[in-house]
């Protein structure tokens, strides 16, 4: 199972699950990250955390905490 915080920079993934419940969960799918969206991955801060994305068109920027729970394909 890859992650969104095992990807590199300049890679571009598919969404495949979401782990993690309720609020959290609701959150991530808040923000676009939805099953079968693309996602980008533009930066990464210095020391890991935060991760900055490019989902739907928009820059976000997720703790690695977050990138954990989002199962993801090349």
């Amino acid at each position: 199972m890859k992650t969104l915080r095992d990807v590199k920079i300049g890679e571009t993934v598919t969404v495949v699950k979401l782990h993690g419940e309720g609020a959290v969960k609701r959150r991530i799918m808040d923000m676009g990250i939805t099953r079968g969206t693309s996602v980008y991955v533009r930066k990464v801060a210095p020391l890991g955390d935060p991760i900055e994305v490019t989902v739907r068109n928009y820059e976000l920027s997720l703790r690695k905490a977050d990138t954990e729970m989002i199962e993801v394909e090349v």
